[in-house]
């Protein structure tokens, strides 16, 4: 791993510093680079959803609870809430924020995309 990170550096040195890019003018990327003025917050705002959305906490296994059963979420949605939109009857959107992750299917409890299609990584 150490190695693999000195030739890193040394790469990202040239590109940044050494090597003109055709679509800067012939310039290297750190003369054109220029810090954000806004600060990063050291924590972010909890999600907001409106008073119609049900909430769920997404547990430590990447799912959460809905009538006892448990649900599969993503566990990159691990510590933070959900936020579920009744559609139709047992049929709920699922939110992360302003971000649509699917559906849940209350016959089958769990999420599938807007076709029915349950996606998983091989």
């Amino acid at each position: 791993m150490r190695s693999q990170q000195v030739k890193f550096d040394r790469f990202r040195q040239e590109f940044n510093h050494e090597r003109p890019h055709e679509a800067l003018d012939q310039e290297v990327p750190a003369s054109a680079y220029r810090p954000s003025p806004r600060p990063m917050p050291r924590k972010l705002p909890p999600l907001e959803y409106p008073d119609r959305f049900e909430v769920r906490y997404v547990s430590a296994n990447g799912g959460i609870r809905w009538n006892s059963r448990w649900v599969n979420v993503s566990i990159t949605c691990i510590g933070e809430y959900v936020g579920l939109e009744e559609i139709d009857d047992g049929i709920w959107n699922v939110y992360f924020g302003a971000l649509r992750l699917g559906r849940l299917d209350e016959r089958n409890m769990r999420i599938e995309d807007a076709y029915g299609r349950l996606f998983r990584h091989r």
